[in-house]
């Protein structure tokens, strides 16, 4: 297999030291930076004459950026890659100078779904905090909406299944092993309207939770972010959020800045619950996979 040039990591790509030692099987120089760059001009110094880079959610890599960098032919996300429009890479202006983007998926959703389901049980029970209808409370019988039912909002659905709950979803169109499972394609207000708890399970910067959306959510709701950025339009939820509901994100990209962080019917961890030490052994095996491939084909 032949090798890169030279392999940098412009940032925290969240590998373990061991998995992090094996990039040297593909590059004969390996540069990795240990902190997140101030700007543009700091990622273009860290990949230099570097032909392949990786980078994590954190930074973004521009076309004006990679334009800079006329030795580059290689870039690996170290994070999930859904869409070119969705992804901190400009995936359009790469490819139209034959530099190839690689992301992953399914790395880090384990951990999402322990995350959910304990802050949900948290709040039904009362475990430290008014139980959410009065006295303490199953899973078995809420009436749950997934809102996006890719991997991760699959995957929640299953969970919350297995405790008994009554499960619907709204996605772009019907998935015929979604209704096997039971669980019912329902337009999207109507989702909101009839659910006791929703889940948003949506890609970066997918945004369907509008003015109208939150009338139909209506109140006494218990509403879950699990993407890296926020699934509604700020001032309408913000509204919504003063009323008698909870909202429960992750991390604070995904409640939407600081803004709400301190706002008594928000409750963010300030942690991404995907990033576990299996899920860093995951990533890394789907990044090293990803440049093995690209490096065969050569």
């Amino acid at each position: 297999m032949d090798k890169f040039r030279k392999l940098v990591a412009i940032e925290p790509i969240n590998m373990v030291p061991d998995d992090e030692a094996r990039l040297a099987a593909y590059a004969d120089k390996v540069e990795v930076y240990r902190d997140i760059p101030s700007g543009a001009d700091e990622i273009v110094g860290r990949i230099g004459d570097a032909d392949a880079v990786l980078l994590s959610f954190t930074s973004r890599l521009t076309a004006d950026m990679m334009e800079r960098c006329p030795g580059l032919r290689y870039v690996g996300m170290c994070c999930s890659l859904y869409s070119p429009e969705s992804a901190n890479v400009d995936i359009r202006y790469a490819e139209s100078r034959g530099i190839c983007v690689k992301g992953i998926r399914d790395y880090g959703d384990e951990g999402v779904i322990e995350y959910v389901v304990s802050e949900l049980v948290r709040c039904l029970h009362g475990f430290g905090q008014k139980a959410w209808f009065d006295a303490p409370s199953e899973i078995t019988g809420l009436k749950v909406g997934i809102v996006g039912l890719g991997k991760s909002g699959g995957m929640i659905a299953d969970a919350m299944k297995f405790f008994g709950a009554d499960v619907a979803y709204f996605a772009r169109s019907a998935k015929p092993w979604a209704e096997e499972k039971g669980y019912r394609f329902t337009p999207l207000g109507d989702l909101l309207e009839r659910s006791d708890v929703v889940f948003c399970c949506l890609n970066r910067n997918t945004v369907l939770l509008h003015e109208a959306e939150f009338a139909r959510l209506g109140s006494h709701k218990l509403l879950f972010n699990t993407g890296l950025s926020p699934a509604w339009d700020e001032e309408p939820f913000a509204r919504w959020l003063d009323g008698d509901n909870i909202c429960f994100c992750d991390t604070v990209g995904a409640a939407g800045g600081e803004r709400f962080l301190d706002h008594p019917n928000m409750r963010c961890v300030r942690v991404s619950s995907g990033l576990t030490s299996q899920s860093y052994h995951r990533l890394a095996a789907k990044v090293m996979a990803n440049m093995a491939d690209y490096l065969a084909a050569q």
